[in-house]
């Protein structure tokens, strides 16, 4: 139900005419402030699930970089210990025995050393180097050399 207010004003004082004008005032329009507190709530509500998404966005991302670190940090220790295991084996009677036996041709007591020898006479065994076949070049590899040259 729609309520008006209409008020008149003599406007004869002023003007010397005798006119008579009505006002008529707006509707008023009521402000539910049940309305007004659930508005803002929601809003603020969706300013919450924001920041809360963006909170989530960066913690997923923080917890990649922490696995990737663990990972760097995992295959730097595995490292650090084969390497530990190669200096330790290096300082070893085996290690030092290894190496005389395979790179530096020492023998051992007991050991009777062979050395193959031709027959007199005989030509030497030549081995034979098998001579690499040509090739293919990719097309880019061609066009490559063309522009730029080896």
């Amino acid at each position: 139900m729609e309520t008006f207010r209409v008020s008149h004003f003599d406007y004869s004082r002023l003007s010397g005419n005798s006119i008579t004008i009505k006002i008529e005032h707006m509707v008023n329009i009521p402000i539910n402030v049940r309305r007004v507190l659930v508005m803002i709530g929601m809003l603020a509500l969706v300013f919450v699930v924001l920041e809360f998404n963006r909170r989530l966005e960066e913690l997923n991302m923080l917890n990649g970089q922490n696995q990737l670190i663990q990972t760097q940090a995992t295959q730097a220790i595995q490292t650090q210990v084969a390497l530990q295991t190669q200096v330790a084996y290096a300082g070893s009677n085996a290690a030092v025995e290894q190496w005389a036996r395979t790179d530096g041709h020492y023998i051992q007591d007991g050991d009777l050393p062979v050395v193959p020898i031709g027959e007199p006479g005989a030509s030497p065994i030549e081995a034979s180097i098998p001579t690499p076949g040509p090739t293919q070049m990719t097309k880019w590899e061609v066009w490559w050399n063309l522009f730029f040259g080896q």
